[in-house]
This record gives C-alpha cells, structure tokens and sequence, in this order.
C-alpha cells in the first residue's frame, strides 16, 4: 500500500505530514530553523511519524502540543522532548479524559485501510511525562525564526494556536478548519471557544494551517466562524445540546 503519511512542503523550511488515508486527515507541521525544529502534534500513532521527520531534517526536534486529544498526540512516544500547555498536563501524564476502549473505537470507527504492520489490540494512547510546559503569550526560538503561542480555549481547556508574526502564518489546531467544528464534549466551552476565534481575528494572518482536512482555507474563514457563533448565539442556540449547524464550508457541533 502507499505510504500513510504524506508530506507537502509549504515553504523552503516548512512541511505538512499528513494522514489523508484517515477519516481524521490530521495535518501535523515541521518548522525548521537553524538551531532547532519544531513539530506541531504528531497524529493518530498508527505509524511512526519519527521516521518522517528524521528524513527531513537532522535539526533536535521539539514538540508541541495544540492540544491533548488521542488524534493529535498519537506519536508523541516516538520523541523525547515534549511541550503542553500547562492546563493539559495532568492529561497527558495520567488523566485522558476518555478511556483507550473508546479512542479505539473513534480510530476504526470508519473504513481504514491502515498500514500492515498497525496492531489495533497494542495501541495505546500516548501517557507520560513531559519535559516543558507552555502558556499564552510564550516566544519559541528555533533560530532565526520564531513562534508564538495563542492560547485558545474552549475545544479544550489548554488548547493553543502557533503564530509566526514574520510569515503570517497560523497553526490553528482544532479551532479553525473547514469541517466540523466539535464543541459538545464535556470538556469543551461554547463561550471561551467563541472568545477564542475573536483572539486569532486579531492576528495579521496570510496563511491558515487547519489541524485537519483541506488545506484551502481562506483567511477569511475565522471571521466567517466567529459570524457563525454571533448568529447562534442571537437565536439564543450558541449553547451545548443545541446541536449540528451546517455553514456550507464548515459546521459547528454544540
């Protein structure tokens, strides 16, 4: 079968490792510097991402979490140096919110033809310790290129953003992309995701990099997100239970 991952370069130093063959078609990223690279999640943990990412670049790598869901650490335990926000660290060390049964069920739970050597009965999810903690605000230098963390709420609660000023470039994770939007978990927050999207509206952006799904979204897409939630919430619906809003390029689950 083809490779699981496929990796599309987006500049001279930056590259997405995607898994298309997954209905999730999570997108992880590779910053390189000069001193350092960054990657940004590390997927579903079907295959080895290091793999990847050793034929990239030989720079050390860091890796950052946009947030502590089983589709986006998956291959954290092929690293050795790994950041969280500081309001996810008890998840990922030792409270996942949701039980390995049910992640297993989420991982099949449509058509996959997933590489040959996966074993669905030794999968687990990533737990363990990290080496650093990050909050909003937070500068990483990787040498002569710099990122910042956007801490954005309400997906989940340490759920963060990447913003290169220089390049315009956002790394938004689970909060904006063009699929269904997912803010009916227990864990999730109607209110401070909505806040959330007002935050990255304010950036200079040139280049939206989704944590999922199509890689052709329009700048514009957070302001048609946030236009979403003021509608919702105008017909007094931006609450959970409301359920599913379809807004052509996007929904959002409540």
């Amino acid at each position: 079968m083809k490779d699981w991952f496929t990796v599309e370069k987006i500049d001279e130093d930056t590259y997405a490792i995607s898994e298309y063959q997954h209905w999730e078609e999570t997108h992880c990223y590779l910053l390189c510097g000069t001193k350092r690279a960054l990657l940004i999640d590390t997927g579903l943990g079907v295959a080895n991402i290091k793999e990847v990412v050793d034929k990239l670049t030989t720079l050390p790598i860091f890796v950052v979490t946009t947030h502590v869901h089983w589709d986006h650490i998956g291959g954290h335990q092929y690293f050795e140096n790994i950041g969280v926000h500081i309001l996810e660290k008890d998840w990922i060390s030792e409270k996942f919110p949701i039980s390995l049964q049910q992640v297993k069920r989420n991982l099949t739970c449509r058509e996959c033809q997933f590489p040959e050597e996966f074993d669905l009965e030794k999968y687990q999810l990533f737990q363990g310790d990290v080496q650093s903690t990050f909050s909003d605000g937070e500068i990483f230098n990787l040498g002569e290129r710099t990122v910042q963390v956007v801490h954005t709420s309400g997906h989940s609660p340490g759920h963060c953003c990447f913003y290169e000023a220089k390049r315009g470039y956002l790394y938004s994770g689970d909060l904006i992309y063009s699929g269904c939007l997912d803010i009916f978990y227990p864990t999730t927050d109607p209110k401070q995701f909505w806040q959330s999207v007002k935050k990255v509206q304010s950036l200079h952006l040139k280049h939206i990099l989704p944590g999922h799904h199509s890689f052709s979204v329009s700048t514009d897409l957070a302001d048609r997100i946030e236009g979403a939630c003021r509608k919702l919430d105008k017909e007094k619906k931006w609450k959970q239970g409301s359920g599913i809003f379809d807004f052509g390029d996007f929904k959002i689950h409540l």
